[in-house]
């Protein structure tokens, strides 16, 4: 089974690359590689078996792939395309089911259940904590102006950050012990008023 993540890995960058639009500047091919290992980090410091670090890295790796037939609604394409991968692959039925249920409990807003999708879910906003998290945003703000028709002012989408920030929590214990103090900094540094 542990080639499956050479397989998996192999085929979504090649079909990100071929397949994904140029105009996703947040939700691109690089978010992806970083959610993969978002998940690495986070997963070793859940202790996840060999086993759970498996089913986590394949729905890391195709959590994103339904963006290229659709915005929203983009989590049920992902987990067709990675239910088919998987299925022609031989794994397992009950792997396959673990892989979708992360993939699903990224849905926004995100409703983990187990460890495993707790880990996925953490890693997918993992850039919250991150030092040059305006990049992120910027290309969010895009994205949501080129596909969703949503146009802020500065000074709402600075407010619409700022809620975010707040009413986001991560769900492991590293998320809540480690990366919350990171997301804390991001919060400060955009100036939130109370």
């Amino acid at each position: 089974m542990k080639n499956i993540i050479e397989a998996v890995r192999s085929y979504v960058i090649v079909f990100l690359s071929e397949n994904l639009s140029e105009h996703l500047s947040f939700h691109c091919i690089g978010h992806t590689y970083e959610v993969v290992g978002a998940v690495q980090e986070i997963g070793v410091k859940s202790n996840l078996s060999e086993e759970e670090m498996l089913i986590v890295q394949v729905a890391a790796w195709f959590h994103d792939c339904g963006y290229v037939n659709t915005y929203i609604g983009h989590e049920e394409e992902s987990e067709k395309i990675a239910k088919t991968f998987l299925e022609n692959y031989g794994c397992e039925q009950n792997f396959i089911e673990s892989v979708v249920n992360c993939i699903e409990s990224t849905k926004y807003p995100p409703k983990p259940f187990s460890l495993l999708e707790k880990v996925l879910c953490d890693a997918d906003l993992y850039h919250l904590t991150r030092p040059n998290y305006s990049k992120y945003e910027k290309g969010l703000r895009q994205e949501f102006e080129k596909y969703l028709g949503l146009i802020y002012t500065n000074e709402e989408w600075l407010k619409k950050n700022c809620n975010f920030f707040k009413d986001h929590e991560y769900y492991t214990d590293y998320g809540q012990k480690v990366l919350t103090k990171f997301k804390e900094v991001n919060i400060q540094l955009m100036n939130c008023s109370e």
